[in-house]
Formats: structure tokens, C-alpha cells, sequence
């Protein structure tokens, strides 16, 4: 949910610009079940504006009318919500309402965490009950340092109140690297970053496409892949590699060889893939076990995909199951609660 909470962050900073006061909300806690669960965030702005969901739509409504009293006090609340009865698809929510407005400090900390790729984590007490307190808020720490998200919040008279915890560790944002320029990579990147995924292009200093042709990227990078220097492990990071050349895939696979990404795709039939892997071992014959069980080809679930656009669906898919240590099942088929 990294991903979530950058959007709140860059959303902050538009309505800040426009003298536009924002309200945090956070799920906290839960009785029951819910379509999205503790930790869920959303940010309402002075004029209404909503920026997330924090349910499948039913909670928001209610959520709206509460917040008004924190734009007029700047004191947070708890508040509750009961959709057992009103709609059958929630549990019992504790949520909590309170000012956002963070210091430019916590704003150039977040940035340069999110383009560190460090982890942070982010801690709210709460009360189980509705009410206003002085005691409830969130803060984020970041590289050992503690951030309030509210001017007015004190982290040190939180930490020692009687409230209970919520607390979390936030990945970095989850980031697929696409090598490749074709009408498949475009929409593999699009459907990647409708998912909340960094979208970053590797393309070839040939190429004429340009950013503008990848709708979601936020890199892209025009280079040869033996120039590319790689060498990282990241269980955060995805790689696709669609060049549609043979050549250029071996390319890439060599630009790779000293990285540990958690999933690494092949387009292309069996036989293309078992070529490629020959011809590294060629080339490095004492490259690691590891690296090779990393790598996914032909890339994708077997979804009966026919279009760019499925093909995509396939490779996410895939590659969420990878990330998650999930097995590909229908839902109907699993015991138990639906979602992880």
C-alpha cells in the first residue's frame, strides 16, 4: 500500500498550494471481515475532495460527514462504523479521523525515502471507542527518525498515552522494469500501473517512442543493457524482458546477471528460453543457481490469454503470485478468508 500513501502525500501537496486543509483517515482496527483492512488510508480535502477509499464504497459517505468537525476543531477522533447490519459486506470498523498536515521536513524525508527505495513505517494509536482525544495521531519514522504528520501533534505525548497501537512497516513501492518498446510493453505498463506499480522503460538509444507513449511510466531510460551497470537485490522489484529479439533478450539477460529481482520474465515460446539460458551459461558458466530460479518464461499464467492486454494480465498475475508466495487458485476453491 506504499503506493496509497505517496498518492496522499502528492495530493497534500496540490491542495497545500491551492489553501486547501486536508483530513487523514485510517483504518485502525476491524471486528469482522472488510473489503480493505486495517491500514487503509484516504485523504478528504476542505472542499469535499476525496483522494482513496478505505472500504468498497459503503463507509465513505459517513466518513465525509464526521471529518467536517476536524476541519473546524483540529482534533482528532475516533469514529465507528457498523456495516454488518446496514449492508452485510463490513465488519465493525474503527477509524481514525485527524488533521494531515506535515512539516516541509517530513515532505523532503518521505521523498528521498520513496527515491532510496527504504523502507518506513508508520504508527497510529487509537482508542476502541468514538470519541475526540488528545492523545491519538499518526506518526511515520523514517531511517530511525520520528515524524507527526500534524503540526500540533506532540509523537512523545502519543508514545506514552494509554492508547492502543497500530503500527506498520511499508515497503518500498513496488516497481517493474520492462525491457522492451513494442505495443505489448505499453500495455503491460499501463495495467502495472494501474496496480499502484513504478513503471520504469529500458529502451534502446535507437528507439524514437518517447515517455509519452508508455501512459504509467515514470522512468524512461534510453541506453544499451550492457551499459546499464545492474547489481541489486530487491524483492520489491519485478523485471519483463520483451524486446522481441533474441539478441537483445540475451542482452539483458547478461545486464541482469548480477541482480536478485524477485520474479525476471521471458516472452517468448519454451524452446526461445531454453536458447537464451544456453547461451548465458556460455557467457557465465559460474553465474548462480539462484539467479535462474528467478526466471519465469514463457512469462505469464496460463489464462487462456490471447491479446496484448491479457497477455499483460497473464504477466501481472504471475508475477503478484510470485511476490506473494501465492499458489494460482480460484477463490472458490480456498477455505478460509478470501484475501491475504
Amino acid at each position: 500500500m506504499t503506493h496509497e500513501f505517496i498518492h496522499i502525500i502528492d495530493a497534500f501537496k496540490a491542495a497545500k498550494l491551492e489553501g486547501q486543509k486536508s483530513v487523514l483517515v485510517t483504518v485502525v482496527d476491524l471486528d469482522g471481515s472488510s473489503y480493505r483492512k486495517p491500514g487503509v488510508r484516504m485523504l478528504i480535502h476542505q472542499n469535499n475532495t476525496m483522494v482513496g477509499v478505505v472500504s468498497g464504497g459503503c463507509v465513505e459517505k459517513e466518513i465525509l460527514r464526521q471529518s467536517q468537525s476536524v476541519f473546524k476543531t483540529e482534533k482528532p477522533k475516533i469514529i465507528t462504523y457498523d456495516g454488518r447490519f446496514r449492508l452485510g459486506c463490513e465488519g465493525f470498523l474503527f477509524i481514525l479521523v485527524e488533521p494531515f498536515n506535515p512539516e516541509e521536513e517530513v515532505l523532503q524525508a518521505f521523498d528521498t525515502c520513496i527515491q532510496e527505495r527504504n523502507d518506513f513505517d508508520i504508527t497510529s494509536r487509537y482508542y476502541r471507542e468514538e470519541g475526540v482525544f488528545d492523545d491519538i495521531g499518526t506518526y511515520v519514522t523514517i531511517k530511525g527518525f520520528e515524524y507527526s504528520l500534524h503540526q500540533s501533534t506532540c509523537i512523545e505525548a502519543l508514545k506514552t498515552s494509554k492508547s492502543v497501537v497500530f503500527s506498520q512497516t511499508m515497503q518500498p513501492q513496488f516497481r517493474l522494469m520492462i525491457f522492451g518498446t513494442e505495443h505489448d510493453a505499453s500495455q503491460l505498463c499501463q495495467f502495472a500501473a494501474l496496480t499502484g506499480w513504478d513503471v520504469n522503460l529500458i529502451a534502446k538509444p535507437s528507439e524514437t517512442k518517447t515517455i509519452k507513449d508508455f501512459p504509467g511510466a515514470s522512468k524512461f531510460i534510453t541506453t544499451e543493457p550492457e551499459q546499464l551497470m545492474l547489481s541489486f537485490e530487491d524483492t520489491q522489484t519485478a523485471v519483463v524482458i520483451m524486446t522481441h529479439s533474441f539478441v537483445n533478450d540475451l542482452k539483458c539477460l547478461l545486464a541482469l546477471k548480477d541482480c536478485r529481482p524477485v520474479y525476471i520474465g521471458l516472452l517468448g515460446p519454451v524452446h526461445k528460453r531454453e536458447n537464451l539460458l544456453s547461451k548465458l551459461l556460455e557467457y557465465y558458466p559460474n553465474i548462480d543457481d539462484s539467479f535462474f530460479e528467478r526466471i519465469y518464461g514463457p512469462a505469464g499464467l496460463n489464462i487462456g490469454s490471447v491479446t496484448p492486454q491479457e497477455i499483460a494480465i497473464s504477466i501481472i498475475s504471475e508475477i503478484l503470485t510470485v511476490s506473494r508466495h501465492q499458489t494460482p487458485m480460484s477463490l472458490k476453491e480456498k477455505t478460509g478468508k478470501i484475501h491475504v
